[in-house]
């Protein structure tokens, strides 16, 4: 089985990449290869940051991994906060997060938003970058108990409950996660099945 690191130690994306990956790939945590710096997210785009932090592993570990940056994007809020979803209010707090937005955006009637998301692989020393999005809205109040981040905020295009209103395994076959994941997955498995030339996606 073809092992990858995943730069992260966030639990919960672990487990829902893990999920998607299935038992094609073994993904190891920063954790897990006794990884425990504060990696540098000094970028202004999700490809910045999602470089800077496979790059970092790369160069400290040797080893082959990914990392992904993602956030969301509001329409009506100029696209933030997009590469700083994260700390979007000054902290982690997720639902300090949450409230800003909502704050922010108050009684706009413009609620289209995305959910973005960039991978960067760094394989036998090459890098490679994939993309997904989800296209949805932000609801007016939190609705749901799984998933994490903005997820109670996002409904997706096309549905009525809010990511985190979904099982993960539905929120999977939809996500921004899942379809940068999907490109990331299919190219590995091309490439171990016919080891064709290295070129860049």
């Amino acid at each position: 089985m073809k092992h990858l690191v995943f730069a992260t130690n966030n639990q919960h994306k672990l487990e829902e990449v893990q999920a998607m990956v299935g038992q094609t790939f073994e993904l190891k945590s920063l954790k897990e290869i006794g990884c425990f710096a504060e990696i540098p997210e000094t970028g202004i785009t999700f490809e910045e940051n999602a470089s800077q932090k496979s790059r970092y592993i790369f160069e400290h570990f040797k080893v082959d991994c990914f990392s992904d940056d993602s956030g969301l994007e509001v329409d009506a809020l100029g696209g933030e906060p997009g590469v700083y979803s994260a700390h979007y209010s000054g902290s982690r707090d997720t639902e300090t997060n949450m409230q800003l937005v909502l704050d922010n955006l108050g009684a706009n009637t413009n609620r289209k938003a995305r959910f973005r998301c960039v991978i960067s692989l760094i394989l036998d020393g090459r890098e490679y970058f994939f993309e997904g999005s989800a296209e949805g809205e932000i609801t007016r109040e939190r609705s749901g108990s799984s998933g994490f981040g903005y997820d109670p905020i996002f409904r997706p295009e096309g549905y009525q409950n809010t990511f985190s209103e979904m099982s993960q395994e539905e929120k999977n076959k939809i996500s921004h996660r899942a379809k940068a994941m999907d490109k990331l997955v299919e190219f590995l498995t091309k490439r171990a099945s016919s080891n064709p030339q290295p070129h860049s996606v």
